[in-house]
């Protein structure tokens, strides 16, 4: 019998800065990714607070955990936040409107916060109704957006479009 090594394992987790803290301390998330080269990573999770990317993205990430774009990933992220935090029947019922469309919803266990990956393709329509919908039949405030879709102007960062020839 002999006793192989693990193979070594890509899979890691990387820190991305959010912004400040009122102490003026850096904040930080910590999202599950996938090692590609120095300094180099393919988000295998979206983010709750950190905006402008989702999982899929391959992002270059500097050691103060600023990050770059490097490509887009095929994927919407939506944040969802509720007060009072969300119960456990919201959440089922947001991950069955999202799995005819091969969406992920994902929370943190005091489900304070939503997290929402759906592939572009479902279409913003289809994305948009499915929110609004169950948004109607949830009862806590609710404040939701896509996170990777719009740069700081606030203008479309169209990326899910195809190229033009």
């Amino acid at each position: 019998m002999s006793i192989e090594s693990p193979a070594p394992s890509d899979h890691c987790h990387v820190a991305l800065r959010v912004g400040f803290a009122s102490s003026g301390q850096p904040v930080f998330e910590t999202l599950p990714a996938r090692a590609i080269g120095s300094g180099t990573y393919e988000l295998t999770g979206s983010p709750g607070m950190v905006e402008g990317c989702a999982a899929g993205d391959l992002l270059r990430i500097d050691a103060d955990g600023v990050f770059r774009i490097e490509r887009r990933g095929p994927n919407l992220c939506i944040q969802v936040f509720g007060e009072p935090p969300f119960d456990a029947e919201s959440l089922e019922s947001l991950s069955s409107d999202f799995a005819p469309l091969g969406g992920l919803v994902e929370a943190p266990a005091g489900r304070r916060f939503i997290v929402v990956t759906v592939p572009a393709a479902a279409g913003f329509p289809v994305v948009e109704s499915v929110m609004e919908t169950w948004a109607a039949g949830v009862s806590v405030l609710i404040e939701w957006g896509f996170s990777n879709v719009f740069g700081p102007d606030g203008e479309p960062l169209n990326w899910w479009q195809a190229p033009e020839a």
